[in-house]
């Protein structure tokens, strides 16, 4: 089942089912934290409880995927109420590619700790059942605050270094009201991060996370996360500069899915009810790795077999001088 979180003026926001080329607008909630929520409390399953609640207004989605028909894309996933209960965290080093561009990065004379951690995961990075693993790395990016959907652009502030994409893919959960996280499903992200920022010095990589993301924009209910093969493309005036096929899944991760996530939710904080989670599972290739600067309004697109519609966004680089933040005292 593939779900969108879409808005316009007249609706406002709304939840809808993909159904084919058509997008079938649902009754009850206006989120999908909420449907989640209220699959917990009754019982239900969520693709049940989704069918039970399919209206009778429909929308091409060719219109809405092109942006033109007045209805814009929401983050595939979010906290409606109150975004500063939705985590946006993620986990590196999951793939050699991300480790050896990592490693590249910082490599002086002898093995970086970057590749240490990779390795890490492939000796004990998918512990048998029951057992646990070895700890992935693990990164803050925000709040839901920073969340943006399909067609928004993404923002380097003005004292960044530069943006640039990192393919992945995000599992997103709620916390029911006993403190178990409950996985909602999973949907193509852009982990945009500074990597000029990073690369100056490896204890700048909080600092180059801090970056607004995008996911979506489609929510997959119940994914086949195996092995998950896709495209990423950057565009420069309309023309294509560089692209490159993907893959990721948890076959092609040196850490496995469950281990990823006993490491993030064993902290009593990440199990807070009625929280909500994004996080990113690690990419295998992105652009800068291979030499490439994006520039103000290149459009960076993310494709994942079975994830539905490609997720793109614009680079926006804010033009504003740099200057203090001045504190006042009470």
């Amino acid at each position: 089942m593939r779900l969108v979180q879409i808005a316009n003026a007249l609706y406002g926001r709304r939840v809808a089912m993909v159904d084919g080329t058509w997008l079938r607008l649902l009754d009850t909630h206006r989120s999908i934290y909420a449907f989640a929520l209220a699959a917990v409390e009754t019982g239900r399953g969520l693709e049940e409880l989704i069918r039970s609640d399919v209206s009778d207004v429909s929308l091409d989605y060719d219109e809405v995927y092109s942006l033109g028909s007045g209805w814009s894309f929401l983050p595939s996933f979010d906290h409606p109420e109150e975004p500063s209960r939705c985590l946006v965290s993620g986990t590196g080093l999951t793939h050699l590619a991300s480790a050896a561009n990592r490693d590249a990065m910082h490599r002086a004379s002898t093995v970086t700790d970057s590749m240490r951690m990779y390795h890490l995961g492939v000796e004990r990075g998918r512990p048998a059942p029951g057992e646990t693993g070895a700890a992935p790395e693990w990164f803050y990016k925000g709040t839901g605050a920073i969340l943006r959907g399909h067609g928004a652009a993404l923002t380097v502030p003005h004292f960044g270094g530069d943006g640039g994409e990192e393919p992945e893919v995000a599992a997103v959960y709620v916390i029911d009201a006993q403190g178990s996280p409950r996985r909602v499903g999973m949907t193509t992200a852009n982990e945009f991060s500074d990597h000029q920022i990073e690369k100056q010095n490896y204890l700048y990589l909080a600092h180059s996370k801090l970056r607004p993301c995008a996911i979506g924009p489609e929510l997959i209910v119940d994914p086949d996360f195996s092995t998950v093969t896709g495209r990423v493309t950057i565009e420069r005036g309309g023309a294509t500069l560089w692209t490159k096929q993907i893959s990721t899944g948890d076959r092609q991760m040196c850490h496995s899915l469950e281990n990823i996530e006993h490491h993030h939710f064993k902290y009593e904080p990440h199990r807070r009810a009625g929280d909500a989670h994004v996080h990113f599972l690690g990419a295998g290739a992105f652009s800068f790795g291979e030499g490439i600067t994006l520039q103000d309004g290149d459009e960076m697109v993310i494709e994942w077999t079975g994830y539905g519609r490609p997720l793109r966004n614009r680079i926006e680089i804010e033009k504003a001088d740099q200057r203090a933040v001045q504190v006042a005292a009470l």
